[in-house]
Order: structure tokens, then sequence, then C-alpha cells
């Protein structure tokens, strides 16, 4: 057996694999951009046709890289969460687009749902609230609307992105593969019991989802399948979703410990271990692993927009040229003066939980410069992890140190100001690809180079440490503005206010 780890870390704007020696150093890379289509407002799709092609493609290279497939011990997989896949089991092609997690088509579905006084239930049974943003509306809204879901009848599988890749590596040109997801995953569908670690019948009966086209729920790591597609047989060892594999890769495995990945969209959570978490505060419930049939449990809240507010203001909008630019901008002015941003272009994300509210620029005067509106963006950023933590802190959450990653977090200026405005420390890993290392860990776990995440724990590596320093006068200034800029999109969602 061969003592390298092989990821797959399929993300929501890029897929790439990476090649990890057991100590945690990257031995190599390969990523490929994602086309993300928006045919409608509110609307966002992938071509799952292409999400397999290159994630493969990039997973080839490294294979190539390690001297062959006899070279890699096992493969890991982790994955956009909450995304949804429909393919044809006879052919193994997509029968639709996949529905991105930041789509909002079933906002409507959600509010009538919680209109009808069921979104206490489901959060009882699934630590989850109701929200476009998981993937049990999408289902149903892709049985009722689209033809080709709908009457595929027996021949229809659907699942999460991590299960669509592991269906096209396990199979093969005229027979289907596995169909499975991990515990991970699941628990992000609004369709599995968190406690049971099972697909739930009457979640499946309340969103009209057959129990036929799920996967099988296994668990993060062990012996899932084998795949031939790059030239010898490699096992699949692991398997998380990118946060739950963030924070495994961040060595959180000890209650209490916390995580933040300002990736595309910004999520944080606390490890719980074997305990429910609860939340009364509209945080999440989920999942963060579950090794031998055994789950371990993690507090979570979800920010929709992060990197992808630095991206619009590239691509969309043209304030700057590359995201690198940005840590100097900010620095070049002294605050912010006067300006926020509120990035709700995928509606707010926890606490709020509002799907229809939108994003806003304001305090704009003649004074205001191109700087100050970068700045302001980078600082939503502390201003949405500080109204995390005013809500975990009422769950009985706190954090006394946050450890960061994601591709924001290379810029040094933003990590200073989340532990000036959060008053905490912050500690950023030397290794900031934790989503991948921590799928690394998991298939490191899974085909026995590792005893268990413990001992996986030490291909995390050396870490830097932000302290605050910030004044409290500014921060407080600072974080009233963000206030009232809060509440002045709010109050124009029309979202039902005694969601409030």
């Amino acid at each position: 057996m061969g003592e390298t780890l092989l990821v797959i870390d399929e993300g929501t704007t890029s897929t790439r694999a990476m090649l990890f020696a057991p100590d945690g150093r990257v031995l190599g890379s390969r990523s490929a951009p994602l086309t993300q289509s928006y045919p409608r407002p509110g609307w966002v799709e992938h071509d799952a046709a292409e999400i397999w092609e290159r994630s493969a493609a990039c997973a080839q290279a490294m294979v190539e890289l390690a001297g062959g497939p006899d070279r890699v011990a096992a493969i890991g997989i982790t994955n956009q969460r909450e995304t949804v896949v429909f393919w044809d089991r006879t052919t193994g092609e997509p029968l639709a687009p996949a529905i991105v997690w930041q789509d909002r088509r079933t906002a409507d579905t959600c509010r009538t749902l919680r209109d009808a006084g069921e979104e206490a239930g489901v959060q009882a049974r699934t630590g989850l609230l109701l929200d476009p943003y998981f993937s049990a509306t999408k289902i149903a809204w892709a049985r009722e609307h689209w033809p080709a879901v709908r009457d595929a009848n027996d021949r229809l599988a659907v699942g999460t992105v991590e299960s669509w890749l592991v269906w096209k590596l396990t199979g093969g040109e005229n027979r289907g593969g596995l169909h499975v997801t991990d515990a991970t995953n699941a628990s992000r569908t609004l369709l599995m019991g968190l406690g049971s670690g099972q697909w739930d019948d009457g979640l499946l009966s309340l969103f009209d989802v057959p129990r036929s086209i799920l996967p099988e729920i296994v668990d993060c790591a062990g012996p899932i399948g084998r795949t031939t597609r790059f030239g010898g047989s490699i096992p699949i060892c692991g398997m998380a979703g990118d946060q739950q594999a963030a924070t495994i890769g961040q060595a959180c495995l000890t209650p209490g410990e916390t995580k933040a990945t300002f990736g595309t969209g910004a999520f944080v959570l606390t490890q719980y271990g074997q305990q429910l978490p609860q939340s009364k505060n509209r945080l999440l419930a989920t999942v963060a692993w579950q090794l031998g049939g055994v789950r371990a449990y993690a507090l979570e809240g979800s920010v929709f927009v992060a990197g992808s507010l630095i991206q619009w203001l590239r691509d969309a909008v043209g304030l700057i040229g590359t995201a690198a630019e940005t840590e100097a901008l900010a620095r070049s002015v002294a605050d912010n003066g006067g300006v926020y941003v509120v990035p709700a272009l995928s509606g707010l994300g926890a606490p709020w939980w509002e799907p229809d509210a939108r994003g806003s620029i304001s305090g704009l005067s003649f004074a205001a410069t191109r700087a100050h509106i970068v700045r302001a963006a980078l600082e939503s950023m502390a201003h949405q992890a500080h109204d995390l933590k005013t809500a975990f802190a009422a769950d009985g959450a706190d954090w006394s140190l946050l450890r960061i990653d994601g591709g924001m977090v290379a810029n040094d200026w933003m990590a200073q100001d989340l532990a000036d405005i959060l008053d905490v420390t912050v500690e950023r890993p030397a290794m900031a690809e934790t989503t991948a290392l921590g799928a690394a860990m998991m298939a490191g776990v899974g085909c026995g180079l590792f005893a268990g995440l413990e001992q996986a724990a030490a291909m995390r590596g050396p870490v830097q440490r932000f302290t605050p320093a910030g004044n409290a006068v500014a921060r407080g200034r600072r974080l009233n503005g963000w206030r009232d800029a809060v509440a002045r999109v709010r109050d124009q969602s029309p979202c039902d206010p005694s969601s409030r």
C-alpha cells in the first residue's frame, strides 16, 4: 500500500485534487474552475457533468504525480454541502442541473412550512431550520418542476456532491456505482434524524422525497469503496462535507474548540463531542463526523456570502482587479469613513435566516472612496462573525479562541480585524487548505495510516496568532453602525416578521 493520500476537494467555484504526505506536507495540487449559472434572480446551478469531469481530471494528475495508483494509500473526498445532483442510475448521466446550496428558489416553500408550524418539529429532529439553503426542498422542487427528474421513476438517483462523485468513481462504463453518502452530508439535507443517523420517515413524508432515490448513509472513514478510474484500484476511505472537514483539519477535536472558514461563505463550527447541541438562537446542530457508527456533533453558524463578496466586487462591479489588492486598500484609509457593506447577496444566513434579504452599501458620501468600500467589505466579515459569536454565547458556547482558515484569511489585515472586533485571539495555521487536510486525515484514519483523529491531527502543523489590539470605543462605534445597517436591510426584507 502506498503512503500518499489523495483528496478531491470539490468546492463551489472550483474543484481541486491535492496529494498529501502522512506528515501533512502538500506534495502537489491541481485545480479547475467550475461554472456557476444564474438562470433567474436567486437561482444558482452547476453542471454535474462538469463537476465530475474536472474533478476526475485533477485527481488523475495527482495520481500521476504520486507515481501511479499503487503509490496512493487512499482517497478522501470533501465537498460543497447541500448542493443536490440528479442522475440516471442506468446511464450514470445527470438528468438536470445541480441546484447549489446558495440557491433561493424554494424560499416560498420554506415560508409556507414555517407558517404551518412545521419548523419546531423539523429543528428538533434535524438540528436545522426551514431554509432553502438545505437540500430537501431543492429535491422536492426538482421533482415537481423538472420532467426529466419527475419521470425518471426507478432510474432516479439523488445525492449531494460527494455521493455523485463516489457513484462516478466506483462505476464503470456499463454498470452503476455505489450510492452512498456520509453522515456529515446527510445531516445537511433536512431528511436525516440527527440522533438516529438515518433517513427519517416523517421528514421524507413532509418533503415528499422517496427513500428509494436516496443514498445509504455511511461512516466518514473506513472502506467506503474502490475506484479503478485512474489505472489501478484505489480505496476510497474518507468523506466529509467541507465545513466538517475543515473542523477536523483544524484539529477541533475537543468540545468547545471552534473554527471559522472564510471561503465562498463563512462557517463557524464549535465542537460538541457526543452531546446533541440544542440552539435557542437560530444556530444549527450538525454531525461533525461519524466513526464506527458513533457520531460527534457541532453547533454551527452559517453565513452565505464571504469570499464571494470579493469575487463580486472584482468580476461584477470592477471595483478591484484582484482579491490580493484588498489588503493594501483597507490599510490605505484610517477607517471605513462611515461606509457599511451588508453582503446579503444570497440572503442573510445565521442568526437571521432571511432568504429574501438583499445586500446594501450604505453611508456613502462624496468623501467615500473605492478604498472605503473595499475596507467596509472586508470589515463585514468580522461584523458577521460578531453576530455569530453573540448567538453562540447566548447558547452557552462562547469562543475563547478562534481557529480560522479559507482563502480570505491569507489577508493579514482581515485576520487582525477579526481578533480586534471579536476580542479573542485568532489562530491561523500555516497550512491554509484545512478542508482538504481534514479529508486527508479522515482518509488516513479510514485506511489505517492513523489509529484515530488525534494521531492524524499532527498533520495540521504550525500556526500564527493574532491577538486583540483594537480600541474599545472604535470597536463599539463600528458595531453600532453595523447593527443599524443590518436593521435597514432586514426592514426591507419581505420575510415573516414573526421569525425575527
